[in-house]
């Protein structure tokens, strides 16, 4: 069970996580009808797709919560869903288009308000039953608040301008933490100006933004990660510091 790093103890998780779902809302609430069925960033998901995946996964959040997560498998079995996350992914959002998105909506805000409340009950160094052994709520509640805020940039849900710098920050910070925690062989080095990364002899020198990018596999294909680089170490790079998507 990994530890907390003392570069996130300054971050309330929950309080992150309840922010970005809060944008989620909000954003979801102002959408129009042809709105939702604008294209994404997700490949081949819509922005209805976006929150039909989002309200499928508090399942497996309340799993965790139940201690139940070999009920939820069980459960999967039953339906016949194969192909591990990706496969799941795509069986919550094919069940819930022919709903109303408003019913949808109302199931997301419903089980994730849930998710969010129980969550900060127990505390952040409280343990979670999870697909891959005990892990700590804290650390569990700032994966969702990363994954969280990555879809909201995938439905291009507003960031204020006053928000934007300490978004930016945490976000590096918790991606910083997840490479460490996947594979300690990347090294980071967060400076004022730039991230430092090296992966197996690879090395660049990227601005915080590109670095969020690149951890979780949104940054288009046509922005190196450092121009010094080429295409080969390019996409090598690129492949290593995805850890949050």
């Amino acid at each position: 069970m990994t530890r907390e790093p003392d570069e996130l103890a300054h971050f309330n998780p929950f309080d992150l996580l309840d922010a970005e779902a809060e944008r989620l809302d909000r954003h979801f609430s102002r959408l129009g009808a042809e709105a939702w069925n604008l294209p994404s960033r997700c490949e081949g998901w819509s922005v209805r797709d976006v929150l039909a995946h989002l309200a499928g996964e508090e399942l497996y959040n309340h799993a965790c919560l139940d201690d139940d997560v070999g009920g939820f498998f069980a459960m999967l079995a039953r339906e016949g869903v194969e192909g591990g996350l990706a496969g799941f992914n795509d069986w919550c959002v094919r069940r819930r288009r022919g709903l109303p998105v408003e019913d949808v909506l109302t199931e997301w805000r419903h089980r994730n308000a849930e998710t969010r409340r129980r969550m900060r009950a127990l505390g952040r160094d409280a343990v979670l039953p999870t697909a891959a052994g005990p892990y700590p709520v804290g650390l569990q509640a700032f994966h969702y608040a990363s994954e969280y805020a990555t879809h909201a940039d995938d439905v291009r849900a507003p960031v204020g301008e006053d928000e934007t710098d300490h978004r930016i920050w945490w976000r590096t910070e918790v991606g910083v933490f997840a490479l460490a925690e996947r594979d300690p062989a990347v090294q980071v080095e967060v400076t004022a100006e730039r991230i430092w990364v090296c992966a197996h002899g690879v090395c660049a020198q990227v601005p915080a933004p590109v670095f969020v990018e690149a951890t979780v596999g949104r940054l288009p294909d046509g922005l190196p990660l450092d121009r010094g680089l080429g295409d080969a170490f390019d996409r090598e790079l690129r492949s290593e510091l995805r850890c949050l998507a």
